[in-house]
């Protein structure tokens, strides 16, 4: 493919190196980006020109000084800390409800994975009496998921013998 028949292809008589309508930029003129006062205005108490940026505010730095303006305070502010009590935390059988789950029987032990995830859902909000309730849940489901899997797999094993 030809890259000069694309109809993004410049004009045929087109010479890149032929740009009359072009004018040359200014020559560079420092000008401090127009943040140095104008002559004549001398500088605002209070706020020296040369301090670098991030000095500390109302500090001394290499011979100048930032004062604080009349009326403003110091203000200090200290971290908030909340201090619980070592609540109980109920145990939620999350390996228990993934094991009867996978090994022995599936709808019990999704079952019991849902509330096993809801019991560490109400364990890390605090709720401790829904925890409690959601965990009983989550172990009753599981055993009965193990007791089923148990006579499942003994009633396989006998009918293979007999």
């Amino acid at each position: 493919m030809d890259p000069k028949k694309l109809p993004s292809a410049p004009p045929a008589d087109w010479n890149p190196g032929d740009k009359p309508d072009m004018d040359h930029p200014p020559p560079f003129q420092d000008y401090r980006a127009g943040y140095n006062p104008p002559p004549g205005c001398p500088n605002q108490p209070g706020y020296p020109q040369d301090l670098p940026y991030g000095a500390p505010y109302g500090q001394q730095y290499e011979g100048h000084f930032q004062p604080l303006f009349a009326g403003q305070q110091i203000v200090t502010v200290q971290p908030t800390v909340f201090v619980t009590a070592g609540a109980k935390r109920e145990s939620d059988y999350l390996c228990y409800s993934i094991f009867t789950m996978l090994c022995c029987c599936l709808p019990l032990g999704i079952a019991a994975l849902v509330f096993s995830i809801k019991t560490r859902d109400a364990n890390l909000s605090g709720d401790n009496q829904r925890a409690k309730k959601n965990s009983q849940t989550a172990c009753m489901l599981n055993s009965a998921a193990v007791a089923i899997g148990i006579v499942v797999f003994v009633v396989n094993c006998l009918r293979l013998i007999y």
